[in-house]
């Protein structure tokens, strides 16, 4: 007696999926902000840095990036440090957490496509990652009198170089998710990672072209991100557009979606 395997349902079902997407997508929203702990973590630590940064630099100004003042400089990096958070840190965290409990496997045998579940996933981080930059573009503004961008091509290279960051950074944290053993570990390792990548980019203060610390940034996509949206910031007559930075941050995304295909499991390991 055979027994009959599973429908095999098509890829992309139309409207439904969609409605699928729409309803998962509500789901993890909900559980987001349900999770306090989470929620004021994600959102509220980029803005304790930013009172924290402002008070510590003052009036002070960067004489070799055109005399502006330091908190001009920590707005465009506190904006890609909430990017970061949200579609590297906390992705990667989540995905582990999700695999080693056995929730992936599940929701994997679940009439739910895979496609619509991780569509989800990464529109709910996409959501959060903006609602931080509007709190820090609004907090740097009218608390600390910051310039934003406001001309169409700044706005438009600002704009560009979110998108790139949150395409490249979720990559890299699915492909992060991949190398972690287990749910204990993930915490730890993710942070590490990520803090120490902030420390040696100049997340912090400034560093200064040409410095042996410099080029060591290079190596790492979190320089070039905070580079690529520190230029619409403060182009004066210049160009807006940090395209070798961005160029630089689409390869470290690149990188991170041949690691997230290639590794990628639903089972715990």
């Amino acid at each position: 007696m055979s027994i009959p395997g599973p429908a095999v349902r098509p890829r992309f079902a139309g409207l439904r999926d969609l409605r699928l997407v729409r309803k998962e997508l509500r789901y993890e929203q909900i559980s987001f902000w349900l999770n306090p702990v989470m929620a004021l973590f994600t959102l509220v630590f980029s803005l304790v840095f930013l009172v924290i940064l402002a008070g510590a630099a003052g009036s002070a100004r960067i004489s070799y990036l055109g005399n502006i003042k330091l908190i001009q400089y920590y707005v465009p990096g506190l904006i890609a440090y909430g990017v970061m958070a949200a579609c590297f840190t906390m992705l990667a965290i989540n995905l582990v957490n999700r695999r080693e409990a056995g929730l992936l496997k599940r929701l994997r045998l679940s009439p739910l496509p895979a496609w619509a579940l991780l569509t989800a996933i990464f529109l709910s981080m996409l959501i959060v990652a903006l609602i931080q930059v509007g709190l820090m573009l609004a907090v740097g503004r009218l608390g600390y009198g910051v310039r934003l961008p406001s001309h169409p091509a700044t706005l438009a290279a600002l704009g560009v170089g979110l998108l790139i960051g949150v395409i490249s950074f979720t990559a890299l944290g699915v492909g992060m998710s991949t190398l972690i053993p287990n749910a204990d570990s993930a915490g730890p390792l993710i942070a590490t990672v990520f803090f120490v990548m902030l420390g040696l980019s100049g997340f912090w203060f400034p560093i200064k072209s040409g410095t042996l610390l410099a080029r060591i940034a290079t190596w790492f996509p979190v320089r070039h991100f905070i580079l690529a949206l520190f230029t619409p910031f403060n182009a004066q007559g210049g160009s807006p557009w940090a395209w070798p930075d961005l160029r630089n941050v689409a390869i470290w995304g690149a990188i991170g979606c041949v690691v997230a295909v290639w590794r990628f499991r639903w089972s715990p390991r």
